[in-house]
């Protein structure tokens, strides 16, 4: 074999070496071909020809995630908050976040920034609270709209806290605590109207029928016996009426049937 072709076969093993690329499964990779873009390639095994082609970027696919935060950011009512933030985002197209802007990563993170800053001064501090979802769909429609043209879609965002001042945290919680007692001083007020109406209702009861009093009367006198287990000396006018109401009680009372047969005479 002569030296020539041992060259030849030096120069092809190398340029074959120098040609052969792997990506793994979550990676793109952008070749330019003579300075203007040619493939998107990947993932697995792939070939570039030396010197004319030139991998630009190798795009990661995966799901990212950017941490924001905005301190003493003024919400419409104009009361400072710190708002802590998390950004779920990905690169669908490779070709876009690597030809159409430096640096994407970082890119994403700015846009972030001024985008929940944005939404912060257009949003009151009760509604902030209330409806934290409402929020985070706002910022996922405003990030992925400015990112879209870059090729990063956005999944999702999440708002992980809000932190006012601990002044106002106190005058919240003073209005909370008066707000639970007006609730209970209503509740109380409607059941004493429902008792009172109740009452009425049995007075009106007790002074059209005198037996109904009466029997009251006993009842009320059965239960101090009962618990007490002590004497009570009544007047004599009443003793006589709660003995008629006995006896008329018991006079209307149905009878047992008696068991033996009628007498005859002899």
């Amino acid at each position: 074999m002569s030296v020539v072709l041992i060259v030849i076969l030096v120069i092809v093993a190398l340029i074959l070496l120098m040609s052969i690329r792997i990506a793994s499964e979550w990676q793109r990779a952008v070749v330019l071909r003579l300075g203007r873009f040619h493939k998107v390639k990947g993932p697995g095994l792939y070939l570039l020809f030396p010197i004319v082609d030139v991998v630009a970027q190798v795009i990661d696919l995966r799901i990212m995630t950017t941490t924001i935060t905005a301190e003493q950011a003024l919400t419409r009512d104009t009361v400072a908050v710190g708002v802590d933030a998390i950004v779920f985002w990905h690169v669908e197209d490779a070709e876009s976040a690597a030809i159409r802007i430096a640096n994407y990563r970082e890119a994403v993170e700015r846009v972030a920034q001024t985008s929940l800053r944005e939404m912060i001064g257009s949003t009151e501090l009760s509604r902030l609270l209330a409806d934290r979802k409402t929020a985070d769909e706002q910022l996922r429609r405003t990030i992925g709209e400015k990112t879209g043209t870059w090729g990063v879609a956005v999944i999702s965002v999440e708002i992980k806290d809000v932190g006012i001042p601990r002044e106002l945290q106190d005058a919240m919680s003073r209005q909370a605590q008066a707000e639970r007692e007006k609730d209970a001083r209503v509740t109380l007020a409607s059941a004493e109207r429902e008792i009172a109406q109740q009452v009425v209702a049995a007075a009106e009861l007790y002074g059209s029928s005198q037996h109904a009093l009466q029997l009251r009367q006993m009842n009320l006198l059965y239960e101090m016996n009962k618990e007490r287990g002590t004497t009570v000396l009544i007047p004599t006018e009443m003793a006589s009426s709660l003995g008629a109401v006995v006896g008329l009680t018991q006079a209307l009372a149905p009878q047992p049937p008696t068991g033996g047969a009628p007498s005859t005479a002899g």
